[in-house]
């Protein structure tokens, strides 16, 4: 059988194997007009595939950028096939999000690649990924430090995607394109070693060859072991994790107790954290506030990590306006911001049913000074709770009812004048109290948000 051959047998038993795609239903292909993905093109309608192109101009090499198009243009449209096109500013967009520009490029690129996938309505977006690449994934991912997930390359699907080249290399790939004399474009990038990729593909996997020329396939036989590993490894981690972590509103809770007690902690600590862009130098700092004082703060990306007592609380990173002030006027019977409320002054008679929920509070509304405010709470606030005399700290009040740090900022006041009359949702103020003497009645209920 000759090498052209080969390679279509192989990928269409990988595609086979693997149930990657059909032949009745469109297929999205990335198309950038580099060896690879010019062979996939050719490969999968060779084939029998319904296959769409589509093609990312990242505005990266200037003259470059444009002939790359132009080329993948006039390939779609030999082929005969629908071509979408796209441009992003991606140095722009990689400074925005503070991230390296081969990962805004991913980070776009898969973005236009879903929108598309629902606008034409394919079943898939094939992408020429190789057996290379997946080695070149594994060692990226071993020098930035990582679980067993990451040392198991490239997945044959992942989502939407889906990768038939997998199965073969980039020397099969290339001698697929001379024996069809398909011509394809070279990304002069390639050939630089600025990015790490580039150096493991062109330093480290070449003198892993001179040590031994069997060095590609014998990696390749490590990732699959590996695979095959992360299965135990993973329903493992599943069964700690149900012991571990519980979800408390939009907070995810991981009790440090119960994760001490599992077989290696760190292990699962990092499984449960790498889902929130925790890197994995960080883990260390996490682990040993463990066993420290609450309060420690770990940020990463958009989340924060919140040593608090017996537990770490995972939440979203917000910016918290301490001088945020929302006032309420006397005319008003409701808001929706910052949070949903209703106010009604009612008259006082023998027997009125104050009810008994934190999410109501009932005052005296001739004690009420308007307009109310409603603000964060900072520290030197207090207030006299409900029940009692003298005045307490409202630090001390967080303390004393354990709340978490995320809690304490989260925690919202209503005041009459400089006076706190409402922790709201939790405890009012024993000055405003309604009593015996009481003619009228402030109700204020916050209302339920879907």
């Amino acid at each position: 059988m000759d090498s052209e051959r080969l390679l279509l047998t192989k990928v269409e038993s990988f595609i086979q194997a693997n149930e990657m795609l059909e032949k009745e239903v469109p297929v999205l292909v990335g198309l950038s007009g580099g060896a690879d993905s010019t062979a996939l093109l050719d490969c999968l309608l060779t084939l029998g595939y319904n296959c769409i192109a589509a093609h990312c101009n990242f505005q990266l090499r200037g003259d470059e950028s444009v002939r790359d198009h132009e080329f993948a243009r006039m390939q779609a449209h030999n082929y005969g096939i629908p071509f979408y096109e796209t441009s992003f500013d991606t140095k722009l967009y990689a400074s925005r999000r503070g991230i390296s520009i081969e990962m805004a490029c991913r980070e776009l690129r898969y973005e236009w690649f879903e929108e598309i996938l629902q606008q034409t309505q394919a079943q898939a977006i094939a992408v020429a990924h190789h057996r290379d690449d997946s080695i070149e994934t594994f060692f990226l991912n071993l020098l930035r430090g990582t679980g067993i997930a990451g040392l198991t390359g490239i997945n044959a699907v992942h989502g939407n995607v889906v990768r038939p080249f997998l199965i073969v290399n980039r020397d099969e790939i290339e001698e697929y394109l001379q024996k069809k004399h398909i011509d394809y474009i070279t990304d002069s990038s390639n050939k630089e070693d600025i990015y790490q990729r580039n150096k493991i593909r062109l330093q480290l996997i070449p003198l892993l060859k001179s040590m031994n020329p069997a060095a590609s396939e014998s990696i390749m036989r490590t990732i699959g072991n590996l695979q095959q590993v992360e299965v135990i490894y993973e329903d493992s981690i599943k069964k700690g994790e149900m012991k571990v972590v519980t979800v408390r509103g939009d907070e995810v809770i991981i009790s440090i107790p119960e994760l001490q007690k599992q077989p290696v902690p760190k292990a699962l600590l990092f499984e449960i954290l790498k889902e929130y862009d925790v890197p994995s130098a960080m883990i260390d700092d996490i682990e040993s506030s463990l066993d420290g004082l609450s309060g420690k703060q770990f940020f990463s990306g958009s989340y924060r990590i919140v040593k608090d007592r017996d537990v770490l609380i995972i939440s979203k990173r917000e910016t918290r306006d301490t001088d945020f002030r929302y006032f309420i006027s006397k005319e008003e019977t409701s808001i929706s911001v910052p949070m949903e409320m209703q106010f009604e002054v009612m008259d006082y008679f023998p027997g009125f049913i104050i009810p008994r929920t934190k999410e109501s509070a009932c005052f005296d509304a001739d004690l009420i000074n308007w307009p109310l405010e409603l603000r964060h709470w900072k520290q030197g606030d207090k207030f006299v709770p409900f029940g009692m005399r003298g005045y307490k700290k409202l630090s001390d009040y967080f303390s004393d009812h354990k709340y978490s740090v995320v809690e304490k900022e989260k925690a919202w006041l209503l005041l009459s004048g400089d006076d706190i009359v409402w922790l709201v949702g939790e405890r009012s103020d024993n000055r405003y109290r309604v009593t015996s003497k009481t003619k009228r009645v402030l109700m204020v209920t916050m209302m339920e948000t879907t």
